[in-house]
């Protein structure tokens, strides 16, 4: 009896095996209509990688809504003999995290500039610096405990993500949403002062 149970095991593979390939020929061929079959399909597989590599549960379901979105775009370039359609996601997934981490660290360095480049009157050229380092100082103290401790352990002491966790003792992916939500708030600041400045 154990060996029935393992050939309907088998069988039933087998079964989802042909239902993926059929699913990734049509995919080349109609990426707009199998779309959602292949996100209900893959999605998990997405963003369980993405979560693994990013630690937060909202960068993960962004990048995860990125790959789809790529995939979709570019469905025509899959070619199903030359790799599996979950292959091909989790490439493009790889891309999309590695675009995250340049976005979030060119972020960074934008606001450590701005924090840092009116510190000193003999760095700022004309006025914009000092209003952006007001606008900085201001937004920093609009911020509760802990992201503003947060804030200051990263773009003042220049601490990373995983020194802050353990000198705050707070959980990592915790610590990267309070910087990844500053940030987002400060460049919002930052973007209705530059339309409003001559």
């Amino acid at each position: 009896m154990p060996f029935i149970g393992l050939v309907g095991e088998r069988t039933r593979g087998v079964v989802v095996l042909d239902a993926d390939a059929q699913l990734a020929d049509r995919f080349v061929t109609d990426g707009d209509a199998v779309i959602a079959d292949v996100y209900e399909r893959w999605s998990p597989l997405v963003y369980t990688l993405a979560l693994k590599r990013l630690g937060n549960c909202a960068d993960a379901a962004d990048v995860t809504q990125a790959v789809f979105v790529s995939a979709w775009r570019n469905h025509a370039s899959f070619d199903p003999h030359m790799g599996s359609l979950p292959g091909w996601l989790a490439t493009i997934t790889r891309r999309r995290i590695a675009d995250h981490w340049r976005t979030q660290t060119r972020d960074n360095r934008r606001l450590l500039a701005v924090a840092t480049n009116g510190a000193h009157p003999h760095h700022r050229r004309d006025h914009e610096p000092s209003i952006e380092r007001i606008l900085v100082v201001d937004e920093l103290s609009r911020l509760g405990d802990p992201q503003r401790r947060i804030m200051e352990l990263a773009f003042f002491e220049e601490q990373t993500h995983v020194e802050i966790s353990e000198r705050l003792e707070i959980p990592l992916g915790t610590v990267k949403s309070h910087i990844r939500r500053s940030l987002e708030r400060l460049r919002v600041r930052l973007e209705v002062a530059d339309g409003a400045l001559p």
